[in-house]
């Protein structure tokens, strides 16, 4: 049988849309609350490792909800056709990736297409997951054209975290401990959240056809990996981890203990965090390495995404360890000015590079997207021409 010959892939149009204006480190609570009315014990600790001084609410001072995840995700949608939204009907298909969907059914994807009423009836995919999620969203667009089974999608990443982590989404379980008589404060794993993610949303255009009047990013390859299989879950929401590393679900609980225990907030794990998300990352980039026959020299740009400033030096370290450093003249990363936008980041960061007028045809962009929720990786090189 005759092997099918595959297309190139092009990124042509990158967009993304922040709401309203960025939130200082000293603004945050006048954003998100104070829990039990007091200012929070962990925060100035948790900024000083994460590095981050801005970041991007969907919500008014007082907690007031602005925009949803679906909205701002289309908001960056049609920011790829500012000059002409009737090119939205070319668009074929619709991939959407988000861990914070703003319901369980129906998907994110279909909720922003709902908001697109310029584009036609078209197939829509909705990618979930944590950080990953918006590479997924990019791999399934990239291999729908690849094969050839479409010319033209629109791949997103967003995130709106912030409506989770109001202090009034605390303040049954704070009541309880203080009926308990024990100490009024939520743990660091609940807590520890609330000052490092953003809301927002990005969106590229990609094509089997360059757009002759500008850069392009043709995406050579995207491969991911995953170490659940070995690892118990390190981030999660909507559930309780339990001794033996298992999680009950919600729907274990009764509305009662929901909000007595907060298991709708999302939570992390910080020791496992630290313990391995640099370690198992650098293991398959490594491999990808060795089997696509990269060397640093080969790269121009390295865009790593990272939820705090404190493993930039540990990725560097585990890089240098394997035998290929980067070095931070080839680092581009904003998460000190947008946030950790968890599946939008990676997005985030392309969309400035493409748009910061340093790039050069020829030149390469190497991508790593961690996902600590139960250890999954996605990886990506971009060629720009």
């Amino acid at each position: 049988m005759k092997q099918m010959a595959l297309n190139e892939v092009y990124i042509t149009r990158t967009a993304s849309f922040f709401p309203n204006n960025p939130v200082s480190n000293d603004e945050m609570e006048e954003y998100l609350g104070y829990i039990n009315n007091k200012p929070s014990k962990s925060k100035r600790i948790v900024l000083r490792n994460n590095g981050i001084t801005n970041r991007y609410y969907a919500l008014e001072k007082g907690g007031k909800v602005t925009h949803t995840n679906a909205e701002m995700t289309a908001l960056a949608v049609k920011s790829l056709f500012n000059g002409n939204p009737g090119e939205l009907k070319s668009v074929e298909l619709l991939s959407c990736g988000t861990s914070s969907p703003d319901q369980m059914m129906p998907s994110h994807g279909v909720m922003v297409h709902g908001w697109l009423p310029e584009s036609g009836a078209i197939e829509v995919v909705s990618p979930s997951g944590v950080c990953c999620a918006g590479m997924h969203a990019l791999k399934y667009a990239y291999m729908a054209i690849k094969t050839g089974d479409i010319q033209t999608a629109v791949a997103t990443g967003s995130e709106r975290m912030s409506a989770a982590l109001r202090a009034d989404k605390f303040e049954d379980e704070v009541q309880k401990l203080i009926e308990l008589e024990e100490n009024p404060y939520i743990s660091f794993e609940k807590e520890f959240l609330r000052w490092m993610l953003s809301d927002g949303a990005s969106a590229f255009l990609l094509s089997g056809k360059k757009n002759e009047a500008g850069l392009n990013l043709r995406i050579e390859w995207l491969e991911g990996v995953s170490y659940a299989q070995e690892m118990e879950a390190c981030m999660y929401m909507g559930s309780e981890k339990l001794k033996d590393g298992t999680l009950k679900s919600f729907l274990e609980f009764t509305a009662e203990e929901i909000n007595e225990h907060s298991v709708m907030s999302i939570k992390q794990d910080v020791k496992l965090l630290s313990e391995h998300i640099v370690p198992l990352g650098g293991v398959k980039l490594k491999e990808l390495f060795e089997k696509k026959g990269l060397t640093p020299g080969d790269i121009d740009y390295f865009l790593p995404h990272m939820s705090s400033n404190f493993f930039k030096s540990k990725i560097y370290e585990r890089l240098e360890y394997n035998g290929m450093g980067i070095p931070y003249e080839k680092w581009f990363v904003n998460l000190s000015t947008v946030g950790n936008v968890g599946a939008a980041s990676v997005y985030m960061m392309i969309d400035e590079l493409f748009h910061s007028g340093k790039l050069k045809k020829g030149n390469t962009i190497l991508l790593l997207v961690p996902e600590s929720s139960r250890f999954s990786y996605m990886y990506g090189l971009l060629t720009v021409c």
